[in-house]
């Protein structure tokens, strides 16, 4: 979950117009939320965490903070305003120790346990001012200062006030007031030489100065790249340099080089399924812990890691984790790569992580991975190289079975392993033992006998007892204080009775059964739950203008997408209508505005017939009752001249047949059926008598009656 925390400068000077007409306030108020709308484009960014801090002195200048929502965020910003001094190195403290206040909650930077770099919280400071002259309470300053005092406890711990995983970025507006007529150069975007970038530096960022609109769009989409998961780290080379291989580099240079210190980030990836970066081992600590030391000594806030350029073979052990995180471009990787050896690597150090020796033991090592396009730092057990043949034989050879000559081999390598490895490992081991064991059902809680007294429910005083509960009244007596639980036990009425995780339902009386129903019936669908809708549905579509643009929130809440079935195919862009739409010219609609499916006839003229050559009864369609249409008259369908005499081959089986599919439909008046509605068929029903018991319908071919609505 990172977090992005937005550090704007509200000096005077940011006053100031451009040529654009706008303030450099406005200006930086409006790169931020081009900002998040360019964050919000990826689907990660639903975990963000947004902070504002203003230059007003703390605690007023923190705008928004760890409990404040997005629609706060964005209320505080569009409410900035340009008044007070350029006290940067203040409100940079303020910003590091608002991040830092969380860590001492979660724990995450392990002092004295080596450091773990999948235990992170990135976060990203992102700083936007004028690059004006710092000013203060004191006067006007040339270099930027941290103040070291800091009210949150164990920041001693740390020499500097920032942590491995924040990185500072400044955006310094440089736009002038006046259009230039010379072209804007066109590539990369310059650093700063304001005070804020060798700061900016030290943190594993760097500074933009910002000359028009359209670079400062260029550095905001750069400033999104890079949002990452991962830690900064200090490599540096120790040793002689390697020698030239055959497909590498041939030209040597003496001297100090750039890819012989680097301080960049690994990558800390997480866990595709959780979500969640998952480790096993930590980089090691620079000190040997002592027991009996009542303090630990402050670390760097970037581990200082050796890597030795001699060539070693990579090992790896089956059953044995290992952690791989992938290092920031760099010149030392562009080094690597340029070697051409994907099957050797190079031991890292940390200096003074063991009891004895300057350098200590490789924790693992720096390769380059087999198609070389990037280069991996393998975490590996402290001292790898003699525990891994240990536990190979251990698997291999001896089959969880060592020996005693291994046991004592085992025991040495232990005393040279820091104190907090082997601590890891008992704890583990704890509780992988602990897990699969069922827990001892406890013996029953046993009640005294109950007191004649009443229960609170039936006292007098139970209102004035609810009030003194809510604070809403005095405070009662002791022995009527109900938050005096001294001695309070519970009892079971059959002393033989013995605890058990589940109730057998022959033991439940019957006059209880109604109410252990309801019981269960509440556990199983959570009906007791009472939902109170304090606001109308439709008014969680009414929204203020104000809140319009704050659709962080809504992202945070929405299910994450599923993933493509065939990540391999394009995806198909949506452009003007809808791809699913049903062709309307294969579909019919009728009076009732129902859709019938079915062929109909293409470029027929009014005077053609619909009906198929050589006669027949025409298609049926359903149609509503002209009863059941309101304000419509009906005018039946006129119907060919007829004989008197009746077929029961043609019409008798088709009006039987209406009357079996379609009595509900007919058209009733004076218990005579006066038309077939549903079908228009032409045989009309002479008539009807309906008997309310059995619903006999009977036809009468003897006079033909029809009435007209």
């Amino acid at each position: 979950m990172p977090v992005l925390l937005f550090l704007i400068d509200t000096s005077a000077s940011m006053n100031q117009r451009s040529h654009l007409g706008t303030s450099y306030l406005d200006i930086a108020k409006g790169a931020v939320e081009i900002f998040l709308k360019l964050r919000s484009r990826d689907p990660a960014s639903r975990g963000d965490r947004y902070m504002l801090v203003s230059f007003e002195e703390a605690p007023a200048g923190i705008k928004a903070g760890w409990k404040d929502s997005h629609a706060t965020f964005m209320t505080e910003l569009r409410n900035l305003q340009a008044v007070g001094l350029t006290s940067i190195g203040q409100s940079l403290r303020t910003a590091f120790d608002l991040l830092n206040l969380n860590r001492l909650v979660s724990g995450i930077d392990n002092y004295g346990q080596g450091r773990n770099p999948f235990f992170l919280e990135p976060a990203i400071i992102v700083a936007i001012t004028d690059g004006s002259k710092l000013t203060s309470s004191s006067g006007v300053q040339d270099e930027l200062h941290l103040p070291l005092t800091t009210p949150l406890p164990g920041s001693e711990l740390t020499k500097e006030p920032f942590r491995w995983d924040q990185r500072l970025f400044s955006l310094v507006l440089r736009i002038p007031g006046h259009a230039s007529p010379d072209p804007e150069p066109i590539g990369g975007v310059p650093l700063d030489p304001s005070p804020i970038t060798p700061m900016c530096e030290v943190t594993g960022g760097r500074s933009y100065s910002v000359f028009s609109q359209r670079m400062l769009n260029q550095c905001l989409e750069s400033l999104v790249q890079k949002i990452q998961s991962g830690v900064v780290i200090n490599f540096e080379k120790t040793g002689p340099d390697p020698p030239p291989t055959e497909d590498g580099p041939i030209e040597m240079k003496y001297g100090p080089q750039s890819w012989h210190s680097c301080h960049k980030m690994i990558y800390v990836r997480p866990n595709p399924k959780t979500g969640v970066p998952v480790g096993h081992w930590p980089i090691p600590e620079s000190f040997w812990p002592d027991q009996n030391s009542p303090t630990l000594p402050p670390r760097a806030a970037h581990p200082q890691v050796k890597f030795s350029c001699v060539d070693s073979e990579p090992m790896v052990v089956d059953k044995v984790p290992f952690d791989k995180y992938e290092l920031e471009p760099s010149p030392l990787t562009q080094y690597i790569l340029a070697r051409k050896s994907p099957h050797t690597c190079w031991q890292v150090f940390v200096c003074n992580s063991a009891k004895y020796g300057e350098l200590g033991q490789p924790f693992g090592y720096l390769k380059a991975s087999t198609a070389l396009n990037c280069v991996n730092l393998f975490a590996m057990p402290y001292n790898y190289p003699v525990v891994l043949p240990l536990l190979d034989d251990l698997i291999t050879v001896h089959k969880f079975k060592p020996p005693a000559k291994w046991r004592q081999s085992f025991e040495n390598y232990l005393k040279t392993v820091p104190p907090y490895y082997i601590t890891a490992k008992i704890e583990a081991d704890r509780v992988c033992a602990s897990v699969g064991k069922k827990a001892a059902l406890d013996g029953g809680i046993k009640l005294r006998c109950r007191s004649s007294t009443l229960s609170l429910a039936h006292r007098k005083d139970f209102t004035q007892l609810l009030n003194s509960i809510m604070g809403d009244g005095p405070a009662l007596p002791m022995e009527a204080n109900t938050k005096e639980f001294a001695g309070f036990q519970l009892a079971a009425l059959n002393k033989e009775f013995k605890p058990q995780g589940l109730r057998n339902p022959y033991d439940i009386p019957r006059s209880h059964l109604l109410d252990q129903l309801s019981r269960m019936r509440r556990n199983l669908l959570h009906a007791s739950i009472c939902i109170l809708k304090g606001q109308d549905q439709d008014q969680l579509h009414s929204v203020p203008i104000a809140q319009m643009g704050n659709y962080q929130d809504f992202l945070k809440h929405c299910p994450s997408p599923l993933r493509e079935a065939d990540p391999d195919q394009p995806k198909r862009l949506h452009t003007f209508g809808n791809p699913f739409k049903l062709d309307k010219k294969a579909m019919m609609v009728d009076e009732a505005d129902e859709f019938v499916t079915g062929t109909q006839g293409k470029g027929k003229r009014p005077g053609e017939s619909s009906s198929p050559a050589g006669g027949g009864a025409p298609k049926r369609r359903r149609c509503m009752s002209p009863l059941l249409r309101l304000g419509r008259a009906y005018t039946p369908p006129k119907t060919p001249p007829r004989s008197n005499r009746y077929t029961p081959d043609s019409n008798a089986d088709f009006s039987s047949r209406c009357l079996t599919l379609h009595t509900d439909t007919f058209i009733i008046a004076f218990g005579l059926v006066l038309y077939c509605v549903p079908c228009q068929c032409r045989a009309l029903c002479l008539a009807i008598w309906c008997d309310k018991q059995e619903s006999v319908f009977k036809l009468q071919q003897n006079s033909v009656k029809k009435y007209s609505l």
